[in-house]
């Protein structure tokens, strides 16, 4: 099969930017290869009209602490105790029609997916037609219903989740342990100076990157405002993602205060990252593994209940990271960690250990094999 033949359909869902993030960066890393590699939202293909109703609903279930996200989470983890297969899996397996029609119309050989609603699709037709594909998890843990599918190929983020995984009933055969993929921005080496002036950033100030996820989730104002409150000489950068009100809002309220800069959405969040002292985040599974590949100390603030709640514990308790509960806590960590250059560096040293920097290229060796396999 020639280079220009080689084409791979990369499958993800609009529930949260991460999914999407990761899904971009696999096609990153294969179309720098030479690989026709596709990106798609999987309910884009089934109903473009569908796939904005579900997206509404992900947001909204994440308003006011994620009470909602919180409550369909563990809900999930209660059916899948049952063994019976979930309303989930019978309602993307009704897609399975569809998809398999795109995918045989457009001649791809190989299917990526970092979502569960296009792997239990994908499940679905693998039960009927001969397909291979690859899913990837996006959170430090077994969500509900991963064991529902049945991909050639389970990229977990980290090895020390295997047995997590196995437990839930997934095929050890499976499981490679490669880690979350990140952008190529956030494997690079910079010189913190260096971005600084690039970024129009004081070289002598101390920063705070402030991320809260591509949509903006979170009590930003108020962690922010305790911050200038109760810290000195330190400027805050805030990533408003898509949230267009929180950078209205703050743009407004901080008009002509040089201690904070509001960010709308930004291709060059690495550059960010490696001008910022430490890093406060939301700990989403694909965030908190930029910020780590980036070997930034860090500091997860208020998750929403359910995975991220994980996310932040596999970090704390590796102590690649501080974790908050509360705002009292933000601020105290904060002071802490600004003050404290050797536990920065245990952070870091830390990072270095658990995660990788070689996950895209990792995958990518994989899909060759496919490809060549035919």
């Amino acid at each position: 099969m020639s280079e220009n033949n080689k084409k791979v359909l990369i499958l993800s869902c609009g529930t949260g930017g991460g999914h999407n993030t990761a899904a971009k960066a696999i096609q990153e890393e294969l179309l720098s290869k030479n690989i026709q590699a596709d990106f798609k939202e999987y309910l884009e293909i089934i109903d473009s009209k569908l796939k904005d109703e579900i997206n509404n609903l992900y947001i909204k279930s994440t308003n006011k602490n994620g009470k909602i996200f919180k409550n369909v989470y563990n809900l999930g983890k209660i059916y899948e105790k049952t063994n019976l297969k979930s309303p989930v899996y019978f309602l993307n397996s009704l897609s399975k029609e569809k998809l398999y029609n795109y995918i045989q119309n457009n001649q791809y050989q190989f299917v990526i997916t970092t979502h569960l609603f296009a792997a239990q699709a994908l499940t679905a037709i693998k039960k009927e037609h001969p397909i291979h594909f690859m899913q990837v998890a996006t959170d430090y843990v077994s969500i509900p219903f991963w064991e529902e599918t049945e991909p050639d190929y389970f990229i977990i983020p980290s090895k020390e989740l295997e047995e997590n995984f196995l437990e839930k009933g997934i095929k050890k055969e499976t499981l490679l342990p490669f880690g979350i993929p990140v952008k190529k921005q956030f494997r690079n080496s910079y010189n913190k100076e260096e971005m600084k002036k690039e970024l129009n950033l004081d070289v002598t100030k101390k920063y705070i990157l402030i991320l809260n996820g591509s949509m903006g989730f979170g009590n930003v104002k108020e962690i922010a405002q305790k911050l200038l409150e109760n810290i000195e000489d330190v400027t805050l950068i805030i990533s408003c993602g898509n949230n267009d009100k929180l950078l209205k809002t703050l743009n407004k309220e901080y008009k002509g205060n040089e201690r904070l800069i509001a960010l709308s959405y930004t291709n060059e969040l690495g550059k960010y990252m490696a001008s910022s002292d430490i890093i406060l985040s939301k700990p989403g599974g694909l965030t908190t593994t930029e910020v780590t590949t980036m070997r930034k100390p860090l500091i997860h603030i208020m998750p929403i209940p359910g995975c991220e709640n994980d996310n932040a514990n596999f970090f704390a308790d590796r102590k690649m990271s501080l974790k908050c509960d509360n705002i009292n806590q933000v601020i105290e960590n904060t002071k802490t960690l600004l003050e404290n250059v050797e536990l920065q560096e245990e952070i870091i040293e830390n990072q270095k250990k658990y995660i990788t920097k070689d996950t895209c290229e990792k995958i990518a060796e994989i899909v060759i094999k496919e490809l060549d396999r035919g």
